[in-house]
């Protein structure tokens, strides 16, 4: 994270009133700085004269490179969020930490077996949950972390792969973790596993993956890489739109492609 100087930032932005929004005091490395009440705290970082050069992603809640930590004058609690997602408070003490280090196992997805024998081999630490509930706490994607541990810990894949779908690999749950584990390393090798070994089949999938390997759309790509910009904005503009509450069973009229 570098800096850049304020006169790389717009001096107002669009706001209420007199034409400025309301500005709050926060602590960025222990600095004071006065920031648009609106922002995110990634938002924010920029605004004080910060070049976010990692832990900026996606922007979107997707990624989970912008975890952070703060804490509010006289308060004992350590908060924990993504800095896409959080709108700054006045007096935030804040620091992002947009990689947390953790183990990661290495494995062949090929040469182990779905079972809980596979995830102790890999992943030991699995056992050393407590069930404390930090991990839960933690997650700003409002996980079940502490629920989908006890249930690696059963050796049931399906359930630790359905509670853990929407994580975001942020690391805020480990971050957290008294006993120090990587739980988010957990919850992907049993997607993993229940992906290849536990999920049924997608007949759909594999019909489109045969047509594709017959080179079904090879002609396709080929004029679209070909395409200037002008026709790939006009192609863009004049697509069929998929309408809004359409079924699962909507095609576009022209399904040459499909």
């Amino acid at each position: 994270m570098g800096k850049r100087t304020r006169k790389d930032f717009p001096t107002k932005e669009e706001g209420r009133g007199n034409g400025e929004i309301p500005k709050v005091p926060v602590f960025i490395m222990g600095k004071r700085y006065e920031v648009p009440a609106s922002l995110t705290i990634q938002k924010a970082f920029e605004y004080a004269g910060y070049q976010l050069i990692r832990g900026c992603g996606c922007r979107g809640g997707i990624c989970g490179a912008c975890g952070t930590v703060y804490r509010f004058p006289d308060s004992h609690k350590i908060e924990v969020g993504l800095a896409c997602q959080t709108v700054v408070r006045p007096n935030m003490y804040l620091t992002m930490i947009p990689f947390f280090p953790a183990n990661r196992a290495i494995y062949d997805l090929e040469e182990i077996r779905p079972d809980l024998e596979s995830m102790i081999k890999l992943y030991p630490d699995v056992m050393r949950c407590v069930q404390c509930n930090t991990c839960t706490k933690s997650c700003p994607m409002d996980i079940e972390v502490m629920d989908y541990m006890a249930a690696a810990m059963r050796g049931d894949l399906t359930k630790v792969a359905k509670l853990s779908f929407d994580c975001v690999m942020c690391g805020l749950c480990a971050s957290r973790c008294p006993t120090e584990i990587a739980q988010y390393h957990i919850a992907i090798l049993a997607r993993r596993l229940y992906g290849k070994y536990i999920l049924p089949k997608s007949e759909h999938t594999d019909a489109m993956v045969k047509r594709i390997e017959e080179g079904r759309y090879d002609s396709m790509l080929n004029n679209l890489m070909k395409a200037d910009e002008d026709k790939l904005k006009r192609l863009y503009n004049e697509r069929e739109i998929e309408p809004e509450g359409a079924g699962e069973d909507w095609k576009p009229k022209d399904s040459q492609y499909l």
